[in-house]
Formats: structure tokens, C-alpha cells, sequence
């Protein structure tokens, strides 16, 4: 079966490029991306560019278009996200039935969660990232829900018969007491805000080089609690989790107060996605890139694995919340 990103090939990415004012000096090379196709794509005597074509059909223009005006917003504070390239007054771009922008290079590695300065620094940048992502919301982004992450996302592989006969039984009365263990966390009184947030803050999308750091890829930035943005930097046992959850608020709250009460939600939002990553694998996988680059799922290893997962989750969606200090 064909896909849309069949039709993606070196020359068009060559021409979308060059559409724009740009000569190419034809060298691509495709950086770690698989919901959208990113490239970074050699300019003649210039610095290499960063292009990135939207997955067709995932977000509208609209909504490309909040999460880019988000990301300026940022760097108009001097705030550093990587902001695409605005040319002839657009940020967003289209070419031969792609969606794409084009972003300066930045280098970098990701950071190292186990220094208390780093998670001090990073603390105080989300701070920021959320005192600017406070201001107004979005009007196109959907939020993160338990639907649309959790129930969806578990009904899905089991309408699509992606989990093994042999252990059906077990993942759906798991993953339906995690969702019930979830809605009863959220409905014991906890209103937390919502306001625009990066959305998939782990350390692969936070290149750092020297005492720099850069946020890049907003691709799922939405409406959702702050905690959303902290919680995938914390690892380890639960007296490490504590250690460094205290640095990162420590920073975040020298600009933007956080939430106590969105500590009951960290473990919510674990479960969430780790059900939403399975499903998200599953609906991309008549993307030929996900079988030659996730080898390992959809095996029976795999499916054991996860529902080993999920009731690690369940245990631990029971116990207490993180505290801190």
C-alpha cells in the first residue's frame, strides 16, 4: 500500500526548499523523526537549514500555525525555542501536497537529568515557557484527556487485534482498571489549569550545549497542567524522583508558581502515555518507517512487556503522591 510520504522524495525536498529562495547544494540528511519527516537539508555557501513536512492529515493549518505562533512568542521574551523561519510573512509553507517549515540548525546534545544545576536551570525556563503559555490559550490545539489518551487509545488495539489472543484478556481488564484508578484520581476535586504547554518536554527534545539549552519540536504543544511539561524528566526510585522534582520547582517557581496539587496527576499522566505511545505505534503502522525503525513492537515480547508495564502502573497510580523536600 502506498503512503503519503511515498511521494516525499529527495527532489521534492530539494525543490520545497529551493521553492522559498533557497539554493541547496543537494545534501539531505534525515534527522530521528517519524510522526513528521524532518531533514536537515544543505544551503550553498550558508549554514545547513531544518525542514520540517507535516504528517498530511494530522494537524490543520490552523494549528500548525498556533503552535508556531507560541514558539515566537517565546523567543520574543528570549525564550529558547527554535522558531521557524518566517519568509514572504508565513512561517508555514506548502509543496506538492505537504505542509512544511523551515527552522535554523542548532546543535546540541540532551541534557544530563542527574546534575541538581541542570534541573534548577530547566525548572526556571519552564517557569518562563508557561508564564508566556498562560497568557492566552489555544483556540485550534485540542487538550490531553483521558478519552482521547487513555480509553481511545486502549480500545483501539483491541478493535484492531493487535494484542496477542492469549493475553486479550488480561491487557483489557488491566488497561480498564488503570482508566477507572485515572478517572478516580481526577475526580476527587483536583482542578488544575490548563494553560499552552510544550507537550512532549522529554531530554530528546532539549538540546544543550556548554550552559545553553534550546527547546525544539512543539509539534504537540496543547492546553494541559503544567505538571505535563516536568514530569518526563523525573527517574528513578521515588527518593530520586523527589530529589529532583525539588530542583526543578525549586527554578520553576522562581517565575511561575506551580501547583502542588498536580503532584497527584504525575502518575496519571505516566499511564496516559505509556497507553497513548502503544496506540500511537499501532495507527502508524502502515507508515513503512515504523516497522524498519520499531522492529521490536507488535511482538508477543512486546505486548507481556507492556502489560507488565501497565501493572507496575496500576501500583503505582495506589500509592501516594510524590511530596517535596
Amino acid at each position: 500500500m502506498s503512503h503519503p510520504y511515498d511521494n516525499l522524495t529527495p527532489d521534492t525536498i530539494i525543490t520545497a526548499v529551493e521553492s522559498l529562495g533557497y539554493l541547496s547544494d543537494n545534501r539531505i540528511f534525515p534527522l530521528n523523526s517519524y510522526e513528521n519527516r524532518v531533514y536537515q537539508v544543505g544551503i550553498e555557501e550558508a549554514t545547513p537549514l531544518i525542514a520540517k513536512f507535516y504528517r498530511p492529515d494530522r494537524w490543520s493549518r490552523e494549528q500548525i500555525l498556533e503552535e508556531h505562533t507560541f514558539i515566537t512568542e517565546l523567543a520574543e521574551v528570549e525564550l529558547p525555542a527554535v522558531q521557524p523561519i518566517t519568509i514572504n510573512g508565513s512561517t508555514l509553507h506548502e509543496f506538492a501536497g505537504f505542509q512544511f517549515a523551515l527552522f535554523p540548525r542548532y546543535g546540541g546534545h540532551a541534557p544530563e537529568c542527574d546534575d541538581p544545576e541542570t534541573l534548577l536551570q530547566l525548572g526556571r525556563l519552564l517557569g518562563r515557557i508557561h508564564q508566556v503559555g498562560a497568557v492566552k490559550p489555544f483556540h485550534f490545539r485540542p487538550g490531553i484527556s483521558i478519552e482521547q489518551y487513555g480509553i481511545n487509545s486502549y480500545q483501539f488495539l483491541l478493535e484492531h487485534n493487535f494484542i496477542p489472543a492469549d493475553l486479550t484478556k488480561a491487557y483489557q481488564t488491566l488497561a480498564e482498571d488503570c482508566i477507572k484508578q485515572v478517572q478516580a484520581i481526577w475526580q476527587t476535586g483536583l482542578e488544575p489549569t490548563t494553560l499552552r504547554i510544550h507537550g512532549d518536554c522529554h531530554l530528546g527534545n532539549i538540546l544543550t550545549r556548554g550552559d545553553q539549552f534550546h527547546f525544539v519540536d512543539f509539534d504537540d504543544s496543547r492546553m494541559a497542567p503544567a505538571i505535563q511539561d516536568l514530569w518526563m524528566f523525573l527517574s528513578g526510585d521515588r527518593q530520586h524522583q523527589t530529589a529532583q522534582l525539588s530542583e526543578l520547582v525549586d527554578g520553576y517557581n522562581e517565575f511561575y508558581t506551580f501547583n502542588t496539587s498536580e503532584l497527584r496527576l504525575i502518575e496519571v499522566f505516566r499511564t496516559l502515555r505509556l497507553m497513548h505511545y502503544s496506540a500511537w505505534l499501532a495507527k502508524r503502522w502502515d507508515d513503512p518507517a515504523f516497522p524498519h525503525s520499531f522492529t521490536w513492537f507488535n511482538t508477543p515480547r512486546y505486548w507481556a512487556d507492556h502489560i507488565l508495564e501497565l501493572r507496575e502502573q496500576l501500583a503505582s497510580l495506589q500509592e501516594a503522591p510524590l511530596s517535596l523536600y
